[in-house]
């Protein structure tokens, strides 16, 4: 029997795990970022230069538009779903250019528009829209729809989808900050015992990175330019030398909510692109950060993984419960990342006025986002199947006494600057009695009894323990987390 070629499988397999085995997680991207939505987008931007053109003021003779005709424009875009893809890409495959075949649905609708009705109940007025067709990306360059295109899917995709994604996560990190601020945990500085720090406090640091990013993609512009096939208004300013075109184009750009790019060649220059995907990269590894961190912790102990019912950690090992959703998570933001900087590095340049290679690249922007939103997610579970064991952690800082070696000797320098006797050499003291071997409480205390500190000193470090050394680290949680 021959083997089944599975490309030939209906409905389609998809090729990608975005598309396949984690679409319920990426699929509100898809109404932002995907071919179809490209091209929603497109029809949006053609929909309003015409009724921009309209307006009486830029175009000499154009008919002005009704509230109606204005209205069925504006539903084009609107009700684009399955059986207006299929009609675009069937003009596409004659176009074999995919604006031109945006421009010619465009002027199918305008050609097929409806008579204006009238308040009154009368008869219909004849609408002008099939007068207008040649008003349909006039003056335009492929690229004046595109970058407006894309920019606006790109806010959407942030605005609505991954900064909604990504605020939750960290809102989700900061809570656990603050419910574990004060749980004393050994740190590993080197992956050594080291001074102790809390749960929370850890967290924090995390929580306030990712927040610093957050704050950064908010503050995102998003630019566009609608001025021709090099950037000059050649086209606009001889079809129509009476229009003041910058402004026109200005108030246009704007009007979309997008920040209008004053020069360009033929493209819009991606330069914000650049910016918004290292920010989004920088989140990224921040994040990727957490992962290790989160599955190292697990890996100690500190972290106890709730198992989830029917949920198999090993096909062979039945106790096991593997940090997986921390796992992909990691895997999926260097995905993710890479492509990021990928877009960065690439968008940034064109030769001379035009040439094509951001257009393929720009088709990536959906798995970078993907990749990042899928992490997020996974995080997120992650996160939600977590207890802290305060019992080992305390267990741990139980038998690391030696870590008190730092306060010790930081109390004798301070004694030795005030004048007394006998605090000489006390990192070199400690570090004889400390380093590389095992201190407990008892040996810990007769040394500090022995060295003739001030009441005061001698009794706050004889009730130091390494649980209680923790600095300010509830204070910082308290005071300083986001």
């Amino acid at each position: 029997m021959g083997r089944v070629n599975l490309a030939d499988v209906t409905p389609p397999i998809a090729l990608g795990p975005l598309d396949g085995r984690y679409r319920p997680a990426v699929a509100p991207l898809v109404d932002h970022l995907s071919e179809a939505a490209l091209n929603r987008a497109r029809i949006h931007v053609e929909v309003e230069w015409l009724i921009a053109l309209t307006d009486g003021t830029v175009v000499p003779g154009a008919p002005r538009l009704t509230d109606a005709d204005t209205a069925y424009l504006r539903a084009i875009p609107g009700s684009f779903g399955a059986d207006e893809i299929a009609e675009l890409a069937a003009i596409e495959r004659e176009t074999v250019h995919d604006v031109k075949a945006v421009e010619y649905f465009v002027k199918r609708r305008l050609a097929a528009a409806p008579d204006v009705p009238v308040a009154d109940g009368g008869p219909g007025a004849d609408t002008v829209l099939p007068t207008v067709g040649e008003l349909v990306h006039f003056a335009c360059t492929s690229e004046d729809v595109n970058n407006l295109s894309y920019a606006l899917m790109v806010q959407g995709a942030v605005r609505d989808v991954w900064l909604p994604a990504a605020t939750a996560l960290v809102d989700q990190v900061a809570e656990m900050a603050r419910e574990h601020a004060s749980v004393p945990m050994l740190s590993r500085t080197h992956g050594q015992p080291a001074t102790p720090t809390t749960v929370g406090k850890e967290l924090a640091v995390l929580a306030h990175r990712l927040r610093r990013q957050l704050v950064r993609v908010d503050r995102a512009e998003f630019l566009g330019k609608l001025n021709g096939a090099t950037g000059t208004y050649g086209a606009h300013t001889v079809a129509v030398p009476g229009a003041d075109w910058p402004a026109v184009s200005r108030r246009f750009v704007e009007g979309l909510g997008l920040t209008w790019n004053p020069l360009t060649t033929q493209i819009e220059s991606h330069d914000w692109q650049a910016e918004l995907y290292a920010d989004m990269a920088r989140f990224n590894r921040i994040l990727h950060n957490l992962a290790t961190d989160a599955w190292t912790y697990i890996s100690l102990g500190f972290f106890r993984q709730i198992p989830v019912p029917g949920a198999t950690g090993s096909s062979t090992m039945p106790h096991k419960v593997n940090p997986i959703r921390f796992e992909n998570a990691e895997a999926n933001l260097e995905i993710s990342s890479a492509l990021l900087d990928t877009l960065a590095s690439t968008l940034v340049t064109s030769r001379m006025q035009r040439d094509l290679t951001d257009s393929t690249t720009q088709r990536n922007i959906g798995p970078a986002f993907g990749h990042s939103l899928l992490a997020i997610d996974n995080v997120r579970r992650g996160l939600g199947m977590l207890a802290v064991d305060a019992d080992l952690l305390a267990d741990d800082l139980d038998h690391n006494w030696e870590v008190l070696g730092e306060p010790i000797q930081s109390v004798m320098r301070a004694a030795a600057v005030a004048g007394v006797p006998g605090m000489d050499n006390p990192y070199e003291r400690l570090k004889e009695l400390t380093r590389g071997r095992r201190v407990d409480a008892e040996g810990l205390r007769e040394f500090v009894a022995g060295l003739g500190l001030p009441d005061a000193d001698a009794e706050r470090l004889a009730n130091l323990t390494p649980a209680t050394y923790t600095g300010l680290a509830e204070q910082l949680v308290d005071d300083y987390l986001a």
